[in-house]
């Protein structure tokens, strides 16, 4: 049974930052894509980034790029979302997502298993 637990959400004032982590568990997953989703409230849940277990590709979305670091921990079984520079509109709750194989997609429905998610909530 695959389990994703996510953490590190908090309150943060603009330009702060913070390191999202998935902690991931229950399978080999060498040959899984993970991702990162988020939702705000009254919006539908949105793809920020994504990575090849291995590392070999990432992907982001353009809102994020240049702010948002993703990464693999592959010792730790842990996915990481390093977030720079946070403005109010990144407010929501972060989800951790993860599909067996193929590539980091950026639409949820290709996403096998999901965390609870972490809040994230930014002061202006």
């Amino acid at each position: 049974q695959v389990q994703l637990v996510e953490s590190g959400g908090g309150l943060v004032q603009t330009g702060g930052s913070l390191r999202l982590s998935c902690a991931a568990s229950g399978r080999t997953f060498s040959s899984y894509a993970m991702g990162w989703f988020r939702q705000a409230p009254g919006k539908e849940r949105e793809f920020v980034a994504g990575i090849k277990w291995s590392g070999a590709m990432t992907n982001y979305a353009d809102s994020v790029k240049g702010r948002f670091t993703i990464s693999v921990d592959n010792a730790k079984k842990t996915v990481y979302l390093q977030i720079y520079s946070l403005k109010p509109e990144d407010t929501a709750v972060y989800y951790c997502a993860a599909k067996s194989g193929g590539w980091p997609e950026r639409t949820a429905q290709h996403y096998d298993y999901w965390g609870q998610g972490t809040q994230v909530t930014v002061s202006s």
